[in-house]
């Protein structure tokens, strides 16, 4: 099964942050927290909403977590990844000779997620045949192979996804009313994080020591001035996008060249920058020429990626000429091996 359509698992419920990092002090997602432990188990299909990066699948994993198939699967589809002919047959399985390649009987997702939940992100892309069987399932519990004529039951609970508002794919025509009807019973819209920036300090020391862990690395300090900066931020990525911005002050082992970003953005506050769901390319003037500060951080990228330019340009997030570029102008060899001398010693 190719391993981009799914992951299945039981969650260890300390691989999620803690609940008052998940909800924080919105009372908006303090309400969503009671509407969980409402329904967690009971067992209905569960629409999560929100725009991109706010957090949909942790909420899945959360509502999974808290319901009584803990113990079971938690299988996970991004429906806008997968072609709807390679979907139907990995979501709902095939029988020995129902098309071409199909040379032996293969169960689904459907089935691998027995007793547990199925996760459908991004349900709006769903091909509208298989929003009808989809329906179909929701509504008997059944379904069927594709080639198949027995029924079976799904014994799965189903938690959908989806960054847009399906009401207005319903009024382009592209996603079926019935379907979103049977998922509105139970249905959630999560808070950007622009509207609960309050919450930031503590997101940022939960990816601190989140990213420090992984790469083996000491937390950067963000002293107040960079707060305030994070806090200005409007976060048109939501907590993705903070994520990404703590995972580069990581790597980089300095969080000032990330501030002169924003600061930089923060002062332009030009519309295409409010569109970006990342951090964009980095200004020049976020770099000051030939600095000490700044070979420094070139440097100690370097070094964190084993002397790999295009990589090292990417955790910068500079295009590649760009980098080149900076590193003939900070006097730094391209190559490791060149670097064994530098910097030259004091006389």
């Amino acid at each position: 099964m190719p391993a981009d359509l799914t992951r299945s698992l039981q969650i260890d419920p300390a691989t999620l942050p803690d609940e008052a990092l998940i909800f924080g002090h919105s009372a908006a997602m303090r309400a969503i927290r009671d509407q969980i432990e409402h329904v967690a188990l009971m067992g209905p299909p569960v629409l999560i909403q929100g725009e991109s990066g706010t957090g949909k699948e942790v909420i899945a994993r959360y509502i999974h977590i808290r319901s009584n198939r803990r113990e079971e699967p938690f299988v996970k589809v991004n429906c806008a990844t997968v072609p709807a002919s390679l979907l139907e047959s990995e979501l709902f399985g095939y029988q020995k000779g129902a098309f071409s390649s199909a040379k032996e009987d293969r169960a689904g997702l459907i089935e691998l997620a027995s007793g547990g939940t199925l996760f459908l992100d991004q349900i709006g892309e769903l091909d509208s045949a298989i929003q009808g069987k989809v329906l179909r399932l929701l509504q008997s519990g059944f379904f069927a192979r594709i080639g198949g004529v027995c029924e079976r039951n799904g014994q799965v609970r189903v938690i959908c996804a989806m960054s847009i508002d399906l009401r207005s794919a319903i009024g382009d025509g592209v996603f079926g009313e019935d379907l979103f009807r049977r998922l509105q019973g139970v249905s959630m819209h999560l808070v950007a994080l622009r509207n609960r920036k309050g919450d930031i300090p503590q997101l940022c020391d939960y990816f601190l020591q989140k990213f420090a862990r992984q790469f083996g690395r000491s937390a950067p300090r963000l002293d107040a001035q960079t707060m305030r900066l994070l806090l200005e931020w409007d976060w048109p990525g939501n907590f993705r996008e903070l994520e990404n911005w703590i995972a580069r002050a990581v790597i980089l082992g300095d969080a000032a060249v990330l501030a002169a970003e924003l600061r930089c953005k923060l002062g332009t506050k030009a519309p295409e920058d409010r569109q970006q769901h990342g951090l964009g390319a980095l200004k020049e003037s976020a770099w000051p020429p030939a600095s000490p500060a700044t070979t420094a951080i070139i440097l100690r990228a370097l070094r964190a990626n084993s002397w790999n330019r295009r990589k090292t340009a990417e955790d910068l997030n500079m295009s590649y000429r760009s980098f080149l570029y900076k590193l003939r102008e900070a006097g730094l060899p391209h190559r490791r091996r060149s670097h064994r001398g530098y910097p030259p010693a004091a006389h």
